[in-house]
């Protein structure tokens, strides 16, 4: 068996550079043009040759996302925009429209192509099709079991990729309009506004100012908010069926995001190949999935039809911890950690590190200084630079957390 590919969202530079460090073998991003996030902070020119250099140090790849579903003024500008992704080095753009393909094909034909999720592709006939036109990997459409995918990798030779973690959209295979027409913003070209996350009430037609409850629970209701996708339990299946890249959801997430869901489905990917015949899988990474926000998980079409049961969300959780802040540095001979802070934290919490490639430990905040030296008793500024003695060493990249009270 070939070990599957993890890859991992990149919404900017540090996220590529979180994913990579906790192990991820690729990222996938979009530039400020032509991609589904345009919500994501995104990659400027200079910014994606740096992320694609520093992903190729680690023996990582780069995909580029172009799936937006062009009209005929983006085909003006897409020639030159590919031609500056091939001239970056990138290793595959990810497209879902034909005529970007074209275009693809005659202004940069270097560029290995991959087919997004947008296409929908579900069946071996459209994959086979895909894959005479020169289609390098296929991103299968969600709503696929595991029977249905292990048929098409019997049947086709190409390489296919499944999303195994993250936000699913109730739409199919993400095809909505709902957004442009509750707000003008089109979801198709990367301006989604989500409005299958809002909260709705029901109105009976007759009775124009009385609102008909529904209740759920304390958030509201969520007619239309899919439940969180989490397939860890499943990556054997998934290997078992000729998956071959392994790909996590979330451009618009934050750092530790990131580094949480890559580390744990690093480690079960790894567990698995290192003793096929004994895995286990290991409740632990479901655990340390869950201290970041996320809804309900469900396990989606990979089991067999989704319902309701199974599908429709519940709530949301914001994990029962909150991310505080990442290390940028420690200096062995003086054992103090220079923190950039992203939540409050103070003297005398006791945090979890979280550290790139070893198992979490806590540790005791006993003082906190500023980049002048100066003692503070919180850390109350927003992405504020500090100075932390700690006697136990912590990587730099290292994510800090705490428990919620």
């Amino acid at each position: 068996m070939l070990k599957p590919e993890l890859l991992a969202p990149a919404g900017d530079l540090e996220k590529l550079k979180t994913a990579v460090i906790y192990g991820a073998d690729a990222v996938y991003l979009g530039g400020k043009q032509f991609s589904l996030r345009a919500g994501a902070t995104n990659f400027e020119p200079a910014e994606l040759t740096a992320g694609v250099d520093f992903a190729h140090s680690y023996g990582a790849k780069v995909y580029v996302t172009a799936n937006i579903f062009a009209h005929n003024a983006d085909l003006e500008t897409l020639p030159e925009y590919f031609k500056k992704l091939q001239t970056a080095g990138v290793d595959g753009v990810i497209i879902a429209d034909p005529g970007v393909l074209g275009v693809l094909r005659n202004n940069a034909p270097d560029l290995p192509v991959h087919l997004s999720t947008q296409a929908n592709t579900t069946n071996w006939s459209s994959v086979l099709f895909w894959q005479q036109q020169g289609i390098k990997r296929i991103v299968l459409a969600r709503e696929l079991s595991l029977p249905e995918i292990a048929q098409i990798a019997n049947k086709t030779s190409v390489s296919l990729e499944v999303f195994v973690h993250g936000a699913m959209c109730m739409a199919y295979s993400g095809r909505c309009l709902l957004s442009n027409y509750l707000t003008g913003r089109d979801a198709n070209r990367g301006d989604c506004a989500q409005p299958c996350r809002w909260q709705y009430q029901l109105l009976e037609e007759t009775r124009p100012n009385h609102y008909l409850p529904v209740q759920q629970d304390k958030r509201g209701t969520y007619f239309m908010s899919s439940r969180d996708l989490c397939l860890i339990e499943y990556l054997p299946q998934l290997i078992q069926a000729g998956v071959q890249s392994f790909k996590i959801e979330g451009r618009m997430k934050s750092i530790h995001y990131v580094a949480t869901v890559v580390k744990c489905y690093r480690q079960a990917i790894d567990s698995y190949f290192n003793d096929p015949d004994n895995y286990q899988g290991d409740q632990h990474w479901l655990s340390e999935i869950a201290k970041v926000s996320y809804r309900d998980y469900t396990t989606g079409f990979i089991l067999g039809q989704a319902t309701d049961l199974n599908q429709a969300n519940k709530y949301v959780s914001d994990g029962n911890y909150r991310f505080v802040g990442v290390v940028r540095e420690y200096d062995q001979g003086r054992g103090i950690a220079l923190v950039e802070q992203r939540n409050n934290f103070a003297v005398g919490d006791t945090l979890e590190v979280m550290p790139p490639q070893s198992e979490n430990f806590n540790v005791t905040v006993y003082e906190i200084f500023d980049h002048n030296g100066k003692p503070q008793t919180n850390a109350p500024h927003p992405q504020q630079m500090l100075k932390i003695p700690l006697t136990r060493p912590v990587p730099a990249w290292s994510m800090l957390r705490q428990v919620r009270n």
